[in-house]
């Protein structure tokens, strides 16, 4: 036969997955932050070396824009 819950017991469980999740959103708001961080140095690192392949290119803005455009 199956134990019958009592009312105080179920509410400290409800407390207890509350607190579970809360800790589990934690957790996913700073991962969630360190990978748009993360995408965030990954995009200036690409902007860095496209100026640097521009710079040493030797071609001209304008003929840069043109090729890049569709």
């Amino acid at each position: 036969m199956a134990r019958i819950k009592s009312m105080t017991t179920i509410d400290a469980e409800i407390v207890k997955v509350q607190e579970q999740l809360q800790k589990l959103q934690d957790r996913y708001d700073q991962t969630a932050a360190k990978l748009e961080h993360l995408q965030e140095q990954k995009k200036k690192l690409q902007a860095e070396q496209i100026m640097s392949a521009y710079l040493a290119g030797g071609k001209s803005f304008d003929e840069l824009m043109t090729f890049l455009k569709p």
